[in-house]
């Protein structure tokens, strides 16, 4: 029976208390409708793109937002462009659990998966079938096999397992169900491709059943993804530790905890925002300006094209807003020609 091993540290009870702090933030803050959207649209792009990217893919995040946003992308590769919008689309799968009582069965994982591989690098790999063959992890810079997962014929029944521990675990924080979840599914590795994408989505699913979805503007791949030697390195540690998974828990807490902080400061400077634009009322700003002051409030600063992008509008609209809020008083123009970006004047930053 699949029993996990750990102790929660003071490192990571902090940590559990400081996001549910957030989640409780979340839960009573009123935050405007289209910015929730907004925040989430770019949640799933960089999800999308991190978790992908891990794994290999070589799009830039750029790109990657311009496929997702349904745009033709000259000379990337095809594969990384079809696993981008297959992990998209295993993303709006599991938001179909959201909040649900469902139990996470072997039929859901295998789901996952075939919507990860389809037509893709790891179609060969039977996508939604257990692997028939022995597979291993290898260090991709050395090619030297750092792990040997169990035999197949052992994997029917550890996935059994594994997924009756899932349905069946009790007082045990959502979080911590979520970080044991992501590593036991890769330890077992029950696929021949696509198991680190399968464990990250299903560690999401786990979040969002339980009501930890955050408002989906979490994007803890994007953790990964800035420092993968300290992911394995997290990783490798319960198999160096006699399968206790304390370090790794410490690892993926403070992940979320990390990212719980992002939202949190991104929330609160919305609602700054919000109160800057009624304050403003006197200058009669249309509902494009109104928005770029909220943008930059956020970001802190702005260009022309990102402005066409904001409000939907052609690069003269955005040119007349942008130079119309200049004129007010209520932005500043810094840099030349192509090069030229927008940023508050002091006028805004004192309200």
């Amino acid at each position: 029976m699949f029993n996990p091993k750990y102790i929660i540290t003071p490192r990571i009870n902090k940590a559990l208390v400081e996001i549910e702090r957030v989640r409780g933030f979340l839960d009573a803050v009123k935050l405007k409708d289209d910015w929730l959207v907004d925040m989430q649209k770019k949640a799933l792009i960089l999800e999308s793109h991190h978790s992908t990217h891990i794994e290999g893919t070589a799009l830039s995040l750029e790109q990657a937002k311009n496929i997702l946003e349904g745009k033709k992308v000259k000379g990337v590769n095809r594969d990384d462009e079809k696993e981008l919008l297959n992990y998209k689309k295993a993303m709006d799968f599991i938001s179909k659990y959201l909040g649900k009582d469902d139990p996470i069965s072997e039929g859901i994982v295998r789901e996952l998966h075939k919507i990860i591989v389809k037509s893709v690098r790891g179609e060969n790999a039977d996508p939604g079938n257990y692997r028939k063959i022995q597979n291993y992890v290898v260090n991709s810079r050395t090619r030297e096999v750092v792990y040997t997962p169990p035999t197949p014929l052992e994997v029917p029944h550890l996935m059994r397992e594994f997924t009756e521990w899932i349905n069946k675990v009790e007082d045990m924080s959502p979080i911590l169900v979520a970080g044991i979840v992501q590593f036991q599914f890769v330890h077992i590795h029950p696929f021949v491709d696509g198991n680190g994408r399968t464990a990250r989505l299903l560690s999401t699913l786990i979040l969002y059943k339980t009501d930890y979805d955050f408002k989906r503007l979490f994007t803890i791949s994007e953790y990964y993804d800035k420092d993968r030697p300290s992911y394995y390195q997290a990783i490798q540690s319960v198999r160096n530790n006699n399968m206790d998974m304390t370090a790794w828990l410490g690892y993926f807490v403070e992940g979320l905890r990390s990212q719980m902080e992002e939202i949190q400061d991104k929330g609160k400077k919305i609602i700054v925002s919000e109160k800057i634009v009624k304050a403003l009322a006197e200058y009669n700003l249309n509902l494009r300006q109104a928005k770029i002051i909220r943008y930059l409030v956020v970001n802190e600063q702005i260009n022309n094209e990102q402005c066409q992008r904001l409000c939907g509008s052609i690069r003269r609209t955005a040119t007349r807003d942008l130079a119309s809020l200049v004129e007010k008083g209520l932005l500043l123009r810094k840099g030349e020609l192509k090069g030229a970006y927008y940023v508050l004047s002091s006028t805004v930053s004192r309200i």
